[in-house]
């Protein structure tokens, strides 16, 4: 029996050990392929959104300013002289030319039932608190002026106690405290004495706050 040539022999070997080679080459990019795809076909990790620490609590803010205007004060009514012969009203009372300072006329004569009216006197919104009445008396007695508002009956909401001052014109300013007394008003001085003789002289009246 022939027996094969070792050339032949080894030829038939190494294309054989090559066929093998290239069959697990093959088999390797198969597995290497299919590896790619399957990670390929992964779906990628969903990422989980930052959450914020929460902030630290801040100071509580001061208040804005409000923006409503404020309303502003009302202004007090600068009170002039109210002399007494002006008066719309001298009931049982008259004028007479005054020696006091700065002339012109007072009213005298003044007993209890007498009166003197002042029509649609402005207080205004701030109150008046006070009266000063310039007064004289030569008078063995003693009586009061007081001040009523609106009319004669009304309830006084302040009064000046008069006695002798020295003579009919040595005149003096008393005060009178007030209840307080806003608005526009019919000012009344009324008189009141023990008796019916005449007591007093005025020259005028102010008011102020």
């Amino acid at each position: 029996m022939d027996q094969r040539s070792p050339t032949v022999y080894r030829t038939r070997s190494w294309t054989t050990r090559n066929r093998a080679l290239a069959g697990l080459a093959a088999l390797g990019l198969l597995l290497t392929g299919y590896v790619i795809g399957r990670w390929q076909d992964t779906p990628a990790a969903t990422a989980t959104p930052a959450v914020a620490a929460p902030a630290s609590e801040s100071p509580a803010a001061s208040p804005a300013p409000s923006l409503t205007p404020t309303t502003p004060a009302p202004t007090p009514v600068r009170y002039g002289l109210l002399q007494a012969e002006a008066a719309n009203e001298l009931a049982g009372v008259q004028p007479q030319d005054t020696e006091d300072e700065g002339g012109g006329q007072n009213v005298g004569w003044i007993n209890r039932a007498d009166h003197l009216r002042f029509d649609n006197f402005v207080f205004g919104e701030v109150p008046a608190r006070k009266a000063k009445i310039r007064v004289a008396s030569g008078a063995g007695v003693a009586g009061r002026v007081e001040i009523r508002l609106d009319t004669l009956e009304s309830e006084p909401v302040g009064q000046l106690s008069v006695s002798n001052t020295g003579g009919w014109q040595a005149w003096r300013t008393g005060i009178a405290a007030l209840t307080p007394v806003t608005g526009t008003h019919t000012v009344y001085l009324t008189f009141a004495a023990d008796d019916d003789s005449e007591f007093m002289n005025v020259n005028w009246i102010q008011f102020d706050h």
